[in-house]
């Protein structure tokens, strides 16, 4: 499994040639050690000489980014396809033998399909380019002792990188000084809060990503604090430029849509060389000379090639992406728009995609109270209720002291934007504690100008607590005169500190029996997926010296438990896909406990999930880990290797994937997946760049949207396939039927072309824009290894091709020996008939088409407008061919005479009769009894 990774992998990558093969990685080492190695002085940092000569030898610090794909590169991607290739060789046929207005229509049918698919896949990839935000950077470095501002780009390993609240960090580097430093890791790590940093080394050399507190990864950036770090990897060497690195090599994955599209191309090349081997056999045999019989068998091969498949393909697919766009899912590639609806298993990162990703308060634990808050995210409106009842927390002293200290001991700031949600700045838990305080109608700024902060001892990774003096207050957290310290940070650290606790009668003794039992309901509503932090306060006469006069003799107020919540509509959609027979996995770098939460509250998995971390993926072996993947759907602390892992191995047991993410550590995943979707608003660039599909809203319900739309495609494209085989089998056989009965052809090389590229191709779209029928969100996914050609729909097309083929036949003979029709000059009446019949009757026979299953019934006649239009619109094509001057001369045929209209008429309507009694008869049989 890749989640076995070498020392030296694990603590940074390697930067080629300036150090010998590390022994250990950066994160085990020592401070010093770490110096050494990169021959640099923390106190002194690179010369310039000395940082010019490592540049020149290792590159700028920059990721290597992929070039937008040219233009040409994206015409030439729509002559790929088999269909197409089988078009251009029968254009080449036509053209040589002396047919040239044949071969000039094929090729307008095969420019035409090229120039709707480039048209719209390059204005994807333009719109996607103007999703990327590119930006230049700037680092704080020490050079010969002196603080400079230098490009991002101009990093190299050894540099001595200064590093400070609000800034991004633009390489690798190990941790050497930190002042209470905390760190985002979501984007690479998925970690839903910011990290604490220190300088300690780790014992374990193979600690996770995500919980390397002495490390810094490029793409990540400081939320709190400052510190002073050693680059230690920069450019491709880093963490985001491994992930990058593997990106690039993973293969594009063909969706299912194409690889069923070339399963119809192979079919189509093995019917065409047999049909014009067994007409030119049957003919030779018969004496017809050899050449006369080539050409026939030719033309019938042509004839078995529906040339509007490709064009009617690619408008479907293009009308599917401009549906999905006005749902906010952006399409780059059109074969990617019906894969959502081919999907069987849709897994999702948690922290952005899921959830939020906006830290919330959603439980306060006071002295034997359990309060819940509503309201999620950082919208302001929300109640306070213990058990079912409504809490006012300002007529509260123990909900109003641990809201109050909450807000003073806390450095965000919430401000009012009117309607909608405020403006929020800082730590995100910081940011959901502020939130909860005006929930309870105190605005952070205004409380904090009221009882003015003294002084602030800063969090601590040793004290595992932040603290506040703070002004006008006396001992109960009420206004007065009073100076209060204010406390919040780790339950254990906090409720060691405290002596006292705050009560509904006031303020008694806390016995070391009742701390334990405070910390024991800590890890209870941490087991439940919580952020846990512990609050206390304490009156002070002054401003305490230090942190060990200040963290003694503390009152214990209470717990706050924080979650990042989802978002709205997801259970909703994930209920949907269950029902569609889709399955979701979480597979999220973020704790266990958190994802088990989120995935119980989603419906993603039972009320306690099995949940495998990237250790326990680690020791599994490929056979073991496709045995879980039965029972588990929850994967937390995964790295972005161990994700694609998950993914293949899905793939494995034959499941069609999509991979939703927003992080850099998606990115490796996002493109292996069968379809790659990215979140457009808060995704990375690195994401948005891999992904086939963008949420341009960010909204997990979007994707459900999606399935659907992409389930009505893959619906209306099996649909029209059926159409468009049934009319060309129809063809097909009503010459060969003809041919071997000893008969001349019914049909013209030159009409063929007109019912396949003129009369069958408007129906065929209208077929494209079906809306879908009722209960397609109720069916189970189609088996991955399905062709559109299956089994059922071979023979349905036979069916129906058959029905047609009897009706033009029909007419034909009618004309042939009942009316006595012999040719005049280059027309014969009795093709004309069976001309306008086959013509007629697939026009009438898109109706059969429009079900999967079922006939038609009352308004369901009428309810797609297009089809009711490519039937008027047919018909005059139809009735131009025999009438309209000019016209009539190129197609060889003659206006009917009015009996002759009664049988066409007549032998059109027969199919569509026919199929619609079927259909009716075997509805009405249980189901049981169908085939």
């Amino acid at each position: 499994m890749s989640g076995n990774t070498s020392a030296e992998e694990t603590g940074g990558r390697q930067q080629s040639g300036l150090w010998p093969q590390l022994k250990r990685p950066w994160h085990a080492m020592p401070t010093g050690e770490v110096a050494g190695l990169l021959a640099a002085v923390v106190s002194r940092g690179l010369s310039a000489r000395e940082a010019g000569r490592r540049l020149s030898r290792y590159g700028p610090n920059q990721l290597r980014r992929s070039r937008a794909v040219p233009w040409w590169r994206v015409l030439a991607a729509q002559f790929k396809s088999l269909v197409v290739l089988l078009l251009v060789v029968a254009a080449v046929i036509c053209f040589f033998l002396g047919d040239n207005l044949e071969a000039l229509s094929v090729v307008v049918v095969i420019l035409l399909n090229a120039g709707i698919g480039f048209a719209t896949e390059y204005r994807a990839s333009r719109a996607m380019e103007a999703l990327q935000k590119l930006g230049a950077q700037d680092a704080l470095v020490l050079r010969s002792g002196t603080r400079l501002a230098v490009p991002a780009t101009d990093l190299v390993p050894g540099d001595v990188v200064i590093l400070q609240e609000g800034q991004s960090v633009c390489a690798d580097a190990r941790v050497v000084e930190s002042a209470e430093l905390q760190v985002d890791e979501a984007p690479l790590t998925g970690e839903s809060v910011p990290v604490a940093k220190g300088t300690d080394p780790l014992d374990d050399e193979d600690t996770p990503l995500a919980e390397r507190r002495n490390m810094v990864f490029k793409g990540t950036h400081a939320t709190s604090g400052n510190g002073v770090t050693l680059v230690i990897a920069t450019g491709m060497a880093t963490e985001i430029g491994h992930i990058s690195k593997l990106v690039s090599e993973t293969p594009e994955v063909e969706t299912p849509i194409e690889r069923r599209l070339a399963d119809i191309g192979r079919r189509l090349v093995v019917l065409c060389l047999a049909v014009a081997a067994v007409v030119a056999v049957a003919g030779i045999i018969q004496g017809v000379p050899v050449g006369l019989m080539l050409e026939a068998a030719i033309a019938l091969a042509v004839a078995a090639v529906p040339e509007g498949l490709p064009a009617v393909a690619t408008i479907t697919l293009a009308v599917g992406m401009w549906r999905m766009a006005k749902q906010n899912a952006l399409i780059r590639r059109l074969p990617a728009v019906e894969t959502l609806g081919s999907a069987t298993c849709i897994c999702t990162d948690k922290t952005g995609t899921l959830t939020r990703n906006e830290m919330t308060v959603t439980r306060i634990r006071v002295w034997e109270r359990t309060v819940h808050v509503s309201g999620i995210g950082y919208a302001v409106a929300g109640r306070f209720t213990e058990n079912g009842r409504q809490v006012e927390p300002a007529g509260d002293r123990q909900l109003r002291g641990l809201l109050k200290v909450a807000v003073l001991c806390n450095n965000a700031t919430v401000l009012s934007r009117g309607e909608g949600d405020p403006e929020v700045t800082g730590d995100p838990t910081e940011v959901a504690l502020a939130v909860a305080a005006t929930k309870a109608g105190w605005a952070p700024d205004e409380l904090r100008r009221r009882h003015p902060e003294l002084k602030e001892f800063a969090f601590s990774s040793t004290t595992m607590m932040m603290a506040t003096v703070n002004d006008g207050l006396d001992e109960q957290m009420n206004p007065g005169q009073g100076v209060v310290l204010c406390v919040k940070g780790s339950p254990e650290a906090v409720a060691e500190r405290c002596s006292s606790v705050l009560t509904t009668a006031g303020l008694r003794d806390l016995t070391q029996a009742e701390r334990e039992r405070a910390l024991e309901e800590s890890r209870s509503l941490a087991a439940g997926g919580l952020r846990v932090l512990g609050v206390a306060f304490k009156p002070v006469g002054r401003a305490p010296a230090g942190p060990e006069e200040a963290y003694s003799g503390l009152t214990w107020l209470g717990l706050a438990g924080l979650v990042d919540p989802p978002r709205e509509g997801v259970r909703q959609t994930v209920d949907m896909l269950t029902r569609a027979g889709v399955k979701t996995v979480m597979i999220t770098g973020d704790h266990p406990a958190t994802a088990a939460r989120i995935a119980a509250e989603l419906h993603i998995a039972p009320t306690e999930p099995q949940v495998l971390t990237g250790r326990d993926l680690a020791a599994l072996s490929r056979d073991e880990l496709a045995a879980r993947l039965e029972e588990v759907q929850v994967f937390a602390r995964v790295s972005p290797e161990q994700k694609v892992d998950v993914l293949e191995a899905l793939q494995r047991r034959g499941e069609i994937c999509a991979m939703l993410g927003d992080g850099v550590n998606d990115a490796i995943a996002l493109k292996r997946a069968d379809i790659g979707v990215a979140m457009g608003i808060k995704g990375t660039d690195v994401a948005k760049e891999t992904a086939d599909m963008l949420l341009l809203d960010d909204r997990f319900v979007t994707v459900g949207a999606a399935v659907h739309q992409g389930r009505i495609i893959y619906a209306n494209i099996k649909k029209f396939v059926h159409y468009l085989f049934s009319c060309n089998l129809s063809e097909v056989a009503t010459m060969l039927f003809a041919t071997m009965l000893g008969e001349p052809l019914p049909l013209l090389p030159l009409q063929i072309l007109w019912l396949n590229m003129v009369t069958d191709v408007f129906p065929a779209l209208a077929l494209a824009l079906e809306r879908g029928e009722a209960d397609i969100m109720d069916r189970p996914p189609r088996p991955p290894e399905s062709s559109l050609l299956d089994r059922r729909t071979v023979g349905s097309i036979v069916g129906y091709g058959l029905l047609i083929t009897l009706a033009a036949l029909t007419a034909f003979f009618y004309g042939r020996f009942v009316r006595g029709y012999q040719p005049v000059g280059r027309v014969d009446p009795a093709i004309t008939m069976s001309f306008l019949t086959i013509g007629l009757a697939q026009l009438f026979h898109v109706f059969n088409s429009r079900k999967e299953r079922g006939p038609l019934r009352g308004r369901e006649w009428f309810s797609n407008p297009y089809v009711l239009g490519a039937l008027v619109l047919t018909v005059g094509l139809q009735l131009a061919a025999v009438y309209m001057p000019g016209l009539k001369t190129v197609m060889r045929t003659s206006p009917p005479a009015a009996v002759d209209w009664l049988v066409i008429g007549a032998c059109a309507l027969m199919p569509l009769a026919a199929g619609q009694l079927y259909r009716r008869v075997v509805a009405r049989k249980p189901a049981s009894s169908r085939a």
